[in-house]
């Protein structure tokens, strides 16, 4: 049903009617930035690649051949517009300290909460953050895909579509990330 509506839509727009575009901006603007978001950590940044991402696909609708789904289509510029970022990002020289009054702001932003019982919060929280670090230690392959399966819910099929390689791989690099994950969270499990 989507995916037809998609469809009409992407014609609409290639018609001339603008409009259409800003119904698949509204549809699918928070999966996007979902999707970015688990790439990169600072919102402003997720903010700032998901209109790059978006503007990327407004002019590159008129290209689009409808030969996968809208959303695929869409998520593959996304995906491709936050490697870019993160690629850019890492040639660039670090920022500069935290400056004293920005930290003393930044005190306390973390504290618990007086009804939260602080081993099982420190368990969750140091669970929670090895997950992430293992996931931002895969390799990039890896990383998308497992992204793109256990957080945006996208079967094998559209992954597959999504990073133009056959449903084996798919599944080969989300076996390999899954492993990954699972060895270096088992100890705090155990």
């Amino acid at each position: 049903m989507a995916k037809d509506n998609d469809r009409e839509l992407v014609r609409r727009f290639k018609g001339g009617d603008q409009a259409a575009f800003e119904l698949l901006f509204t549809r699918y603007q928070h999966k996007v930035l979902g999707l970015i978001g688990r790439h990169l950590n600072d919102p402003d940044e997720v903010q700032d690649v998901a209109q790059e991402a978006f503007v990327r696909a407004f002019r590159a609708l008129p290209r689009f051949r409808g030969e996968s789904a809208f959303y695929t289509w869409l998520y593959r510029i996304a995906l491709n517009t936050t490697r870019n970022h993160v690629a850019a990002r890492n040639r660039r020289p670090p920022p500069t300290d935290i400056d004293v009054a920005d930290a003393r702001l930044m005190d306390g932003v973390d504290t618990l909460r007086d009804d939260e019982d602080p081993l099982a919060a420190l368990s969750r929280d140091e669970l929670s953050s090895e997950i992430r670090q293992a996931i931002g230690a895969l390799p990039d392959d890896q990383r998308s895909a497992v992204i793109l399966r256990e957080m945006d819910g996208l079967s094998y099929d559209q992954i597959a579509e999504v990073m133009h390689c056959p449903v084996g791989t798919v599944r080969s690099r989300i076996f390999r990330a899954r492993e990954a994950i699972d060895k270096r969270i088992r100890p705090l499990l155990e």
